[in-house]
Order: structure tokens, then sequence, then C-alpha cells
């Protein structure tokens, strides 16, 4: 009887290895197409990895991005907000989160950009200098027409980054439009 035990627990110990490396290799393949720019192939991969690898959140960032890519943000949401519950200190989850929140921008109503200001505000207390997080930020508070808070996060993102072009751009873009509008201003007195 203790053989027969233990050998049903090395069987189920080695399935469970299995398990586990097919799930790796499945996030690999799945992380390999959507650098491919194939997140509907990636995603099919990443769901069976999902399904074998459950808590992880390696898994659930890159299968929320292919559906994030694929314009499916409610699943991404729903598989981030549990990313979130596991790894409550990973930015990546935050800014993948507050990307599926957002979805299109200039589609996005104010309870989406709400929250994905608050998801992405959580990535930066966890990673002050999180690439593109200030950018998108600018961005939303831009589509707000919240200038002063739109320069400031493209400021922010220039600091990250100095290289970072499109900030750059929109920074000068707010200041031209806060000239025009300051000479405006100052032509009807």
């Amino acid at each position: 009887p203790d053989e027969l035990a233990e050998r049903r627990t090395r069987k189920e110990t080695e399935a469970t290895e299995r398990n586990r490396r097919l799930g790796y290799d499945l996030l690999m393949e799945g992380a390999r197409l959507l650098s491919q720019r194939r997140p509907a192939e990636a995603a099919e991969k990443l769901e069976k990895a999902a399904a074998l690898l459950p808590d992880d959140v390696d898994v659930a960032i890159n299968l929320a991005g292919a559906h994030i890519l694929q314009r499916r943000y409610n699943k991404a949401v729903l598989i981030l907000e549990r990313a979130s519950d596991l790894a409550p200190t990973n930015a990546m989850v935050w800014i993948n989160l507050a990307a599926a929140h957002l979805g299109r921008l200039e589609l996005s109503g104010s309870e989406q950009q709400e929250r994905a200001i608050a998801a992405y505000e959580r990535a930066l207390e966890l990673d002050p200098r999180a690439p593109h997080v200030h950018y998108n930020l600018g961005l939303i508070y831009k589509d707000r027409n919240d200038w002063p808070s739109a320069q400031a996060q493209f400021r922010q993102a220039l600091e990250v980054n100095p290289a970072d072009d499109d900030a750059r751009h929109w920074l000068d873009q707010l200041a031209a439009q806060e000239a025009a509008n300051q000479e405006s201003a100052d032509g009807d007195r």
C-alpha cells in the first residue's frame, strides 16, 4: 500500500512538472507571437498557458496584452484585476490595467479615464520611472483639456526619457496653444 501511494504521488508530481514546463513553453511562444504583432495567435497559446499556470502573473500580463491589442479591453481588465490581487507590487500589471481600463483614448469616457489614471498612479507609486506612464497620463489630461496637468505629465515623461519626442511634441503644441490663447485674450482687451 505504501509503495502504491508513493508511485501515485511520484506520477502526480511528474504530471504537474510536465504541465508547468508546457505552460512556460506556451508562455514563451505567446510572448514571441506578441513581439511579432500577432495577438490572436498569441492569445490562443497564452489561454492554454493560463489554464496550466492560473496564478502566473507573467502569463496574465501577456494574455491581457494580447487582448488589449485585439481591443478586447473587458477581458484584459478581468485578467489584470486578478493579477493585481496576486502581485499588487508589480508595476507592469498596473500599467497594463490602466491601458485596459482606458481602451482607445478617443472613445473613452470619464469613468474609464478615471480608472486608468488611478492604475497609472499606482504604477508610478511602485516605479516612478516606469516608461510611458507619464506620457499616457499627459494624453489623458490633454484629452480632458486639463492643460496644466498635461504639461506637467509631459515634462515628467521627458525627465524619465529625455529622448521622448512625442512628449516634447505635445509640450510644444500645448505651449503654442497657450500662447495663442494669451494673444487672443490680450486682443480682446
